[in-house]
């Protein structure tokens, strides 16, 4: 197979994904291509975008390659797909920054670091399919533990869990104590992506 027809092939596959497609996704496709000569393709095609000051590039997100549009066209496209309001409250991303950075946790785990009550905060992260249950704790009562999902990555603009902010080394200059002496974990907060304020919109995203 010629190497610009193993560009062209990609391009088009990258180009109607409707999510990140994994290095698996794009080999079977190729039928069994090599590894190396796909990422080379691809790195190829990122290339050829920034050469010719193309509207879009190549994004690593969530295990998986897809095609996004450059944030600086995000006013543009923020007026032509105006979308529900969907940000996530304070207690919900810092409850989620736990989860990320320690997963697997459970909802006493949780709150146990947070000092208040998650049940509500984790019904809502659920919902939004941000978490989901990774099992179950060995510890009385087997309790369920959570875990980060892939739209999760997505939202956040992460290739994977390796991607997240560096989380401080775990010191006691790391801690606070509320008045009744809890121990709570002070991570660095995660920033979610706003697509519509970032511009990273799959060209294949459209309003629900």
């Amino acid at each position: 197979m010629a190497e610009k027809m193993i560009k062209q092939i990609i391009e088009a596959l990258l180009f109607v994904g409707q999510k990140p497609l994994t290095m698996d996704d794009l080999r079977q496709a190729l039928d069994g291509l090599n590894e190396d000569k796909i990422k080379e393709a691809i790195y190829e095609l990122k290339e050829d975008y920034l050469k010719h000051e193309r509207s879009f590039g190549i994004a690593e997100l969530a295990g998986g390659y897809q095609i996004v549009t450059n944030p600086e066209f995000a006013p543009w496209i923020g007026k032509l797909f105006r979308r529900e309001e969907t940000k996530l409250s304070a207690p919900s991303l810092e409850t989620l920054a736990i989860i990320a950075y320690k997963q697997p946790l459970t909802r006493s785990e949780i709150e146990s670091i947070r000092g208040v009550n998650v049940e509500g905060v984790l019904k809502t992260l659920l919902d939004k399919n941000l978490i989901k249950v990774r099992g179950r704790k060995n510890a009385p009562g087997r309790p369920i533990a959570y875990g980060t999902t892939e739209e999760f990555l997505k939202r956040f603009g992460l290739k994977g869990l390796e991607s997240l902010p560096r989380l401080r080394d775990f010191s006691e200059h790391d801690l606070e104590f509320d008045k009744e002496g809890e121990k709570l974990l002070e991570v660095e907060p995660l920033k979610e992506v706003d697509e519509n304020a970032s511009g990273q919109e799959s060209a294949q995203n459209r309003p629900d």
